[in-house]
């Protein structure tokens, strides 16, 4: 009989990614989807006809009870979220009521239906926000620098409360960014790669970004989902960190970005005030050994190879 597994946020980046994983691994793909007029869901409309969509919510813990129960997965892989950290700014107490007790619901529905279900939680490298070490590892300590942030640090903890106080095979991923194609525009990498393209192709002129010299440790999702699977076939659930241990500044991005797209950076991008965070995060670079070790993952595409496949779909998709 087919594995089963439930995503939340299947509609998302990762959420895409991971279906693809799991339908080659010949499981049975249940994705929940929050009820909307308009449902957004061209990510997965290449998979649709493989996957069942339900109906329900992290805001609302009878409809996600309603679903373990009705479907009975064996797997659960929570990546929902208010995933957007400038968003967490103008909305923090609606992201954390998805963000962090979305997570509790969640939980809390597994511990009622079927303790024996195995979770994954999408923890985030912005939990150790202004960084105590580098590189960060699993002991490194929290210093979340945003309410998503902090949300998401609930979300953790509350993971590892379950686990340990009820027996549940629950894990969490603290991945460090991970972009593609798929990425929203609202994110750093998406936004540069999609506006080295639209200059490309003569749409615009200028692109306007915040603070050049924030460093991120970037990945490329397709490699981390496969990381969060690994997680649920352990026999002990366990805490990891997904990254590369690379470390690559905004500006960076944009002359990596601009350069495959025929383009000088230094021509088109301006620093726009109104960009820059209220706290910003400075050096995160994250140490997956540990991933490395138990889990035998590693990542495939590397950044420079990750951000000219992202502005060659960019430059594909504006002359479509």
């Amino acid at each position: 009989m087919a594995k089963r597994a439930l995503i939340t946020g299947i509609t998302g980046q990762d959420g895409s990614y991971l279906a693809e994983l799991l339908l080659s691994k010949g499981y049975e793909v249940i994705g929940l989807i929050r009820r909307s007029s308009t449902l957004t869901i061209e990510r997965i409309s290449h998979i649709q006809d493989q996957i069942t969509l339900v109906s329900g919510d992290l805001v609302d813990e009878v409809s996600l009870i309603n679903v373990l129960r009705d479907y009975r997965p064996s797997e659960v892989y929570n990546l929902a979220a208010q995933s957007f950290v400038q968003t967490s700014w103008t909305q923090p107490v609606l992201t954390g009521e998805i963000t962090a007790l979305g997570v509790t619901r969640m939980l809390d529905s597994i511990r009622i239906v079927d303790p024996e279900i195995r979770f994954y939680q999408a923890s985030s490298s912005e939990m150790f926000g202004r960084v105590r070490t580098v590189p960060q590892n699993e002991e490194t300590a929290f210093y979340p620098r945003s309410p998503y942030g902090v949300a998401k640090m609930y979300g953790h903890w509350i993971t590892v409360n379950y686990r340990e106080s009820y027996g549940l095979h629950a894990s969490s991923g603290i991945l460090f960014n991970h972009e593609s194609p798929r990425r929203g525009l609202e994110f750093v990498t998406r936004k540069v790669t999609h506006g080295a393209a639209r200059i490309k192709a003569g749409l615009d002129s200028a692109l306007r970004l915040g603070n050049l010299d924030a460093h991120r440790d970037w990945g490329y999702a397709a490699d981390y989902v496969r990381a969060m699977w690994a997680m649920l076939q352990l026999d002990v659930p366990d805490d990891f960190v997904v990254a590369t241990g690379q470390s690559h500044s905004v500006r960076e991005l944009c002359e990596v970005a601009f350069h495959a797209a025929g383009l000088n950076y230094e021509d088109h991008v301006v620093v726009d005030p109104k960009f820059i965070r209220p706290a910003e995060v400075d050096l995160l670079v994250g140490d997956a050994a540990k991933a490395h070790e138990q889990l035998g993952w590693k990542c495939d595409v590397d950044f420079y190879g990750l951000i000219e496949m992202m502005v060659a779909a960019d430059i594909d998709a504006l002359a479509h």
